[in-house]
């Protein structure tokens, strides 16, 4: 339960709101407790002789008490419960950008179904708290402060009796708390379980379909279902007894009352009324009692889900903007890499000092074997990742010391497999730079080559691509994620094997199109074909991390290394294809 400190300062701003919430259930729960003793007033008055007038003023007062009372509830629920709302919006907030802070690697530690359970289900846990665990709690104890206190105006006797049951009570809900506790950790780990392993399936039914896997895939998500459901009938076995149990509670004190209170009305120690209005507020006590059961469950959900949502919050990202950015005079590109090694975890180190300077304006190229460290040395440009050992610097400035947006605005990055968002292709377009030209955008998507798709579709830009781009082929997606990339007018832009799903004469009209576009920018193109790299001004050959061979196509040819015997292969089968 300590976990729900953590909620204090989100309640802060809405100090006012709390408070006259408070108020609120003050004045509803001392008008509806005023009833049964209006009550006891008027039965107490038959022995008198009561008039017909009297007893319409009676009936007027308890209907006065139920209307007033009404209106401070609603105002009490009104102000707490809309409380609650406005802090899961704030949390909710919150989460979100702490996920949208996160460096890259963090997304292949942790399931994405994980983190949608914690962002819904959870969060709607810790919303209850906030909601019907802060207001009820208020509600039932201003119930039992006021019944109680009439309860021993009337019979302190019969009070003392009555609360002879609370310690059983008690007992009761402390013992069932720390099972529900449990059950509700189980209950979460479940449920993030099944997010994730549909969301796995949804996102790659493509793949399900491909390989016939459909059954397989309906046997694992019924698996993970049956436990969620096995662990909820736990906690449904839980919470089921607890309510037959406080209602027992309650029935032996109302069996008590009617023998006591009873007796007393024979011997004359207590009026008909008095035992009217005692029983009315033992059942004014009931509510508390059962809600004492029903808020502890809220509680201790809530606990375990604000424990899940702290551990994601107290993960601190590991790339931040620094305390003191810093910028250059002018941004011209210039990119130096200053012995740099990379290694993922313990593993192999994935890079081992690469020195190279790439100077303004100028276009290099990477090839090399698969996993040669090429996609890893160019993500630390726009810092996706920062280096274990070295410094990369841009325009003479240290990455980690440059503003992180700054930086990122200076780099468009195109990775083989572009993500595009569900949405038109003209918002996918402006993606990056949504205050860019209609001209602008234009002039993107006609050096990407997309304008000719595009005008053959029949809604044109307006076209809604589907999730991840589906209705969209390869070639097609590439193109509009260079097209976003452009658009953004960057002064470096990294091309990552981006053009490998278009053909060659679509990718050779592309790149006579880039040449004009990144004229005096920086650009940096990763690629297995030749065609692409070939009138780089330096290509770099990565072999085991290392750069192991550097220079124009021409002087690389002659050298008879990696990418001589890689051109001499890719000149062949062009020639194959040629005589097929």
């Amino acid at each position: 339960m300590n976990s729900l400190r953590h909620l204090i300062p989100y309640l802060k701003p809405y100090t006012n709101s709390i408070v006259w919430g408070c108020i609120a259930a003050v004045f509803s729960t001392a008008l509806y407790a005023l009833a049964p003793w209006v009550l006891k007033l008027a039965i107490d008055d038959l022995k008198t002789g009561v008039t017909a007038r009297r007893l319409a003023e009676y009936a007027a007062i308890l209907i006065g008490l139920s209307l007033i009372g009404g209106v401070f509830r609603y105002y009490m629920r009104m102000l707490l419960i809309g409380m609650s709302r406005r802090v899961e919006q704030d949390l909710r907030d919150r989460v979100f950008s702490h996920l949208q802070r996160q460096p890259i690697q963090y997304y292949t530690r942790h399931r994405t179904g994980d983190l949608m359970a914690r962002m819904t289900n959870d969060l709607d846990s810790v919303r209850n708290v906030l909601g019907p665990g802060f207001m009820y709690p208020i509600d039932t104890g201003l119930t039992a402060i006021f019944s109680l206190a009439l309860m021993i105006m009337i019979s302190p006797k019969l009070t003392l009796m009555t609360l002879a049951i609370t310690p059983l009570v008690s007992y009761s809900v402390y013992k069932l708390g720390k099972v529900t506790h449990k059950l509700t950790t189980e209950i979460q780990e479940q449920y993030s379980a099944l997010s994730d392993q549909a969301q796995e399936n949804l996102s790659g039914a493509r793949v399900v379909r491909s390989f016939s896997q459909e059954d397989q895939e309906r046997r694992k998500f019924d698996e993970l279902n049956r436990e969620y459901v096995k662990r909820n009938l736990a906690m449904t076995r839980v919470q089921a007894l607890f309510f037959p149990l406080m209602g027992f509670f309650f029935e032996v004190g109302a069996a008590l009352i009617l023998l006591i209170g009873g007796y007393g009305i024979i011997r004359n120690e207590m009026s008909l009324g008095d035992f009217v209005a005692f029983v009315g507020y033992l059942g004014m006590l009931a509510w508390p009692m059962i809600a004492i059961g029903w808020v502890a469950n809220l509680l201790q959900r809530g606990a375990a889900s604000l424990k899940r949502i702290q551990e994601l919050l107290d993960t601190e990202p590991e790339i931040r903007n620094p305390d003191f950015p810093r910028l250059p005079e002018q941004r011209r590109g210039e990119i130096r890499f200053d012995n740099v090694s990379y290694a993922y975890g313990a593993g192999e180190a994935a890079l081992e000092n690469i020195a190279l300077t790439i100077s303004a304006g100028q276009t290099v190229a990477f090839v090399g074997a698969t996993g040669c460290g090429k996609t890893t040395l160019v993500q630390m440009i726009p810092r996706l990742l920062d280096p274990s050992s070295g410094r990369v610097l841009i325009d003479g400035i240290p990455t980690p010391e440059w503003d992180l947006k700054s930086l990122r605005e200076c780099v468009a990055m195109v990775p083989q497999d572009g993500f595009l968002f569900s949405d038109t292709i003209y918002r996918n377009l402006v993606f990056g730079r949504p205050c860019a030209t209609h001209d602008e955008a234009m002039a993107a998507a006609e050096v990407s080559r997309i304008d000719k798709d595009v005008a053959e579709f029949s809604h044109g830009y307006d076209t809604v691509v589907g999730e991840r781009g589906v209705t969209l082929s390869g070639g097609q997606k590439g193109r509009l994620a260079l097209a976003r990339a452009l658009v953004r007018d960057p002064q470096v832009l990294i091309l990552d094997d981006a053009l490998s799903a278009v053909d060659t004469h679509t990718e050779e009209e592309i790149l006579q199109g880039l040449r004009k576009f990144m004229r005096s920018r920086t650009s940096i193109l990763i690629s297995h074909r030749i065609s692409t790299v070939r009138d780089a001004d330096c290509i770099y050959v990565l072999g085991g991390g290392r750069i192991v061979e550097r220079g124009t196509h021409e002087e690389l040819v002659k050298s008879g290394g990696y990418y001589a015997d890689m051109e001499r292969r890719q000149r062949l089968e062009e020639e194959l294809e040629q005589e097929l």
